[in-house]
């Protein structure tokens, strides 16, 4: 069967991986409210098209921090991505760089940052988790730094790890032919041979992280720090006083905590705070072109997405990875011209309508 859209390569991967690594990838935090959510939010949101616009010439691209890119479309730090296939965070690599975006390489990554650098030129990020040894921390921060990273991207909403009831039930561990190839030559100081190091990241998890250890982070380097994890009005003014870069949206892929609001719910209430002062980016849920644009016309700066990678990266490799870019980047190529949009510039919230848009309607009759 042909695979015509981005959601169909799930069904694939979940074929082709073992359940422990598909349940691991596909499932969210306890009820998993929030993961059906993310998808739903999107479908709530209706299109207000302009027409007898000329489309003829349509320019997708966009620019993050300055670095130009094809489309405001790039991949987010997923963990362990060699469980997935033998490349792993290689291919994605190549993929991103083939489309002109930018990859989030994670922290639990099973390639190096090193050897992501080697695939070859990019714009990539690194995303971080602060542990409670900072020594660590800035190993990894330097580490980046010298492959050449261009950001870091702090997760700002995993003091502890959420309740995952499928992880649980599979009794689930990172094969041991896979290290977490980041710490690999790192200075961790005692780490139990039984243990290894999935283990020394899950008990080195700082609880007691806070805004002071984002200021503490800037410090230690020169790079833009962009924090992710941020879905209130409150966090964000918080954010731009810590002098973060930029923001994500997010809610761990609905990982974390269960019953928070779908991150497309998120968005406006975030970007109405940071007042243009940063830019607000989003992930979660994303699966289509018209989300992409509905997150555009809320006022995010770009999308970023996980899941769909993983699955594409299970079912075909590196090839998969660039189908699922291409496929975006055409669905939203189509989307801005049928709504009368010649470049992103043009996308605003006068071409959506919300549910609470028609609730404020509906009270001033």
């Amino acid at each position: 069967m042909e695979i015509v859209n981005v959601s169909e390569y799930e069904a694939v991967a979940k074929e082709k991986l073992p359940k422990m690594v598909f349940d691991y990838f596909a499932s969210g935090a306890e009820d998993q409210w929030t993961l059906q959510e993310n998808r739903k939010a999107f479908q709530r949101i209706r299109f207000r098209p302009r027409i007898l616009v000329d489309v003829s010439k349509i320019d997708t691209s966009s620019s993050v921090l300055g670095f130009k890119i094809s489309m405001p479309i790039m991949i987010a730090p997923t963990a362990m991505q060699k469980m997935a296939h033998p490349d792993g965070e290689l291919a994605t690599a190549r993929a991103a760089s083939a489309a002109g975006t930018i990859m989030i390489l994670s922290t639990l990554s099973t390639s190096s940052v090193e050897e992501v650098s080697s695939t070859g030129p990019g714009i990539r990020f690194f995303q971080l988790y602060v542990l409670k040894d900072r020594y660590v921390v800035a190993q990894l921060v330097k580490r980046a730094e010298n492959a050449g990273f261009k950001a870091i991207v702090l997760t700002v909403d995993t003091p502890r790890l959420g309740r995952r009831e499928a992880d649980i039930r599979n009794k689930f561990a990172l094969p041991s032919h896979l290290p977490l190839k980041n710490f690999v030559g790192l200075d961790l100081g005692k780490v139990e041979k039984d243990s290894g190091l999935a283990s020394y990241f899950v008990n080195g998890t700082d609880r007691s992280l806070n805004w002071k250890d984002v200021k503490w982070l800037k410090t230690i380097t020169n790079l833009p720090i962009l924090l992710k994890g941020v879905v209130t009005a409150e966090d964000t003014r918080l954010a731009i006083q810590a002098g973060a870069a930029g923001i994500i949206v997010s809610n761990h892929g609905a990982r974390q905590l269960d019953y928070v609001p779908a991150t497309i719910g998120c968005l406006e209430e975030v970007v109405k705070a940071a007042q243009g002062q940063l830019p607000v980016f989003l992930d979660g849920g994303v699966r289509r072109g018209t989300d992409v644009f509905k997150a555009l016309a809320l006022g995010a700066s770009g999308v970023l997405i996980g899941r769909p990678v993983v699955y594409a990266l299970a079912s075909e490799g590196e090839s998969g990875v660039r189908k699922v870019l291409q496929m975006l980047r055409d669905e939203f190529e189509l989307t801005m011209s049928l709504a009368g949009c010649c470049s992103v510039e043009e996308i605003n919230r006068n071409y959506i309508k919300t549910d609470a848009d028609m609730f404020r309607a509906l009270s001033r009759l």
